[in-house]
């Protein structure tokens, strides 16, 4: 079975990875990849986490650090897929802990990145199923534990489809800590024996509620040559598709509210010179956040701002007056709402939320959020805000109060992972 799954594997591969080269996405982690890690490397049984990207990556910022209170004496691997996520993950390591990227899925290559690991437990974030590796991690005794799983529509119709395929390698995984009761349903369907299913919750309401440090607040207010009676609208993790939407929007937004500021943090930063050249188009002025210096915002005629690097965008939605959150006015499934809102910002989203359906409908339910259809909404919506600040101060307080009654997944997943593991 697996032989042929290594073969299909290997065509995918061959037909991909040119495509990949010529997106310019082979980089220096690749090699990682392939099975090539240091030669010296000596990490003595650690516990291996995988965020497969960057909205992962930020998730499990508190689980780290509550395996670090519970493991004091355990290095701890950090993988991601995606160079983004591995990016996000480098402000997650501490000394002796070791950032990589996850094995391709040839068993060849898995079996030799474990044996050179030799991790103590492998747990993994969301739901990512590795055939080979999984596979693998069964063969050598070492358990497997998935966090804030979640099944999604599409996922859960390809799975079913190859059911007789997938069932066997999931009943390989120890335990399934999972967001919700449709997930656990999902998986007990797909042949999960119901025991090694728990709804422990999204971890992702226990982000980190610490305000934006005053001076990092400050340095952003500077840089964009935010006057004391202009207004933010900080429209972050968007896609192709939605910048168009935007700038019609603001363009119409322009007319009532000509102090209005736009800042554009596309999902890849890699597309910021497209969104550049739509910008232009659009009447408006590009400035990158990157090269901010070298240009007088307020000299410029119609701005729009371009978070064209990695890491920076909560510290822009402190600044911001509003958040439209992307990745959901066109179908790409939305973005996590829930960093905005911890901020106590007023958040907007498009209908396309899939990805985050449990968390959008909450919020819409409880009122703690809007949602915008298309582009005329979006300026409807913004407009709303910016005229009311009631309904902007219910939004945040609505929004932040179910913050906090939601918490609490990390704690419970933490419990359940040292249950399993007593001897580690």
């Amino acid at each position: 079975m697996f032989v042929f799954y290594d073969a299909i594997f290997l065509i995918f591969a061959l037909v991909y990875l040119p495509l990949y080269f010529l997106r310019g996405k082979l980089n220096s982690g690749f090699l990682r990849r392939l099975g090539f890690l240091p030669a010296q490397l000596n990490l003595d049984r650690p516990i291996w986490i995988h965020a497969v990207s960057v909205g992962e990556a930020i998730a499990i910022k508190e689980l780290l650090a509550q395996l670090r209170l519970a493991y004091p004496g355990k290095k701890l691997v950090i993988s991601t897929v995606t160079a983004t996520g591995n990016k996000i993950a480098q402000s997650l390591v501490k000394d002796g802990d070791f950032l990589t990227y996850l094995p391709l899925d040839f068993s060849f290559v898995v079996k030799h990145v474990l044996k050179k690991v030799n991790p103590c437990m492998f747990i993994i974030a969301e739901t990512e199923i590795w055939p080979n590796l999984i596979t693998s991690l069964d063969k050598l005794q070492i358990p497997a534990i998935t966090v804030n799983g979640r099944i999604s529509d599409s996922s859960y119709g390809g799975y079913r489809i190859i059911k007789f395929f997938i069932q066997p390698i999931l009943r390989m995984v120890k335990q399934f800590c999972v967001q919700s009761d449709l997930d656990a349903l999902r998986l007990e369907s797909l042949g999960v024996d119901q025991q090694r299913i728990q709804v422990t919750g999204n971890v992702k309401f226990d982000i980190n509620l610490d305000p934006i440090a005053e001076l990092d607040v400050l340095t952003c207010r500077n840089k964009l040559w935010l006057g004391q009676f202009d207004k933010l609208l900080v429209c972050g993790s968007t896609h192709p598709g939605e910048e168009e939407l935007i700038f019609a929007a603001y363009q119409k937004l322009l007319l009532v509210f000509p102090k209005l500021k736009l800042l554009i943090a596309p999902r890849h930063p890699e597309r910021s010179e497209k969104i550049s050249k739509l910008a232009v188009d659009s009447g408006f002025m590009p400035v990158f956040i990157s090269n901010i210096s070298a240009a007088c915002p307020t000299c410029i005629n119609r701005p729009i701002f371009i978070l064209d690097t990695i890491g920076q965008l909560l510290n822009y939605y402190s600044v911001a007056d509003i958040v439209f959150v992307g990745g959901s006015m066109v179908k790409k499934g939305g973005h996590n709402i829930l960093e905005p809102a911890s901020l106590k910002k007023p958040v907007i989203f498009g209908p396309y939320m899939f990805n985050f359906r449990q968390i959008s409908e909450l919020f819409l339910a409880n009122q703690a959020a809007l949602m915008a259809a298309n582009s005329r909404e979006l300026a409807d919506k913004v407009k709303e805000l910016l005229n009311n600040n009631l309904l902007a101060k219910g939004l945040v307080e609505r929004a932040y109060a179910l913050i906090i009654k939601n918490r609490g997944a990390t704690h419970k997943n933490i419990q359940i992972i040292k249950k399993l593991n007593k001897g580690v």
